[in-house]
């Protein structure tokens, strides 16, 4: 019996040598430039590494293994994605950061000035030429833009995830 409660003992006593103190991962306020296309100084073809060092508050991340899946680092809690495999970005309408300029939400007729004509064009969105690759603008049903995709790759090249 005396061997029972040394035993518990040194057990209860080598408790604490086990716990860690855990630090709270702080994101940095998410900043796109749409006309750079760039994401905290981060392009679409960033590894996934950077990334991750750069904007350590991301939901998961996955690395691509099959066809099928897009790898990717992801931000879930503030609408945005990094898809590195297919190289590019993608913003969605509920977007916690800041957007410059300050596209989303904005009318489909209002772009021109801003980015002229699209190199594609289509019911649902448009796709831009730019200097480092494509900006892709969807819309909704109002004709307001509702997602922002920015890919460093042309029009001819984009592979995009489902």
């Amino acid at each position: 019996m005396k061997d029972f409660f040394s035993i518990a003992l040194i057990l209860l006593l080598c408790q604490p040598v086990y716990s860690q103190l855990k630090t709270t991962i702080t994101c940095p306020p998410i900043e796109v430039d749409v006309l750079a296309g760039t994401v905290n100084e981060l392009v679409p073809k960033s590894a996934i590494v950077e990334i991750e060092n750069t904007l350590p508050c991301f939901t998961s991340f996955q690395v691509k293994d099959t066809d099928s899946t897009c790898g990717g680092v992801f931000y879930k809690d503030r609408d945005i994605n990094f898809y590195t495999d297919r190289r590019y970005i993608e913003i969605g309408e509920k977007f916690k950061g800041k957007i410059t300029p300050a596209l989303m939400g904005a009318n489909r007729s209002d772009l021109f000035g801003m980015l002229g004509h699209p190199k594609i064009k289509d019911v649902n969105w448009d796709a831009f030429q730019t200097g480092y690759g494509t900006l892709v603008l969807y819309y909704n049903k109002a004709g307001k833009i509702n997602k922002i995709q920015i890919a460093n790759r042309g029009t001819d090249a984009l592979k995009l995830c489902d």
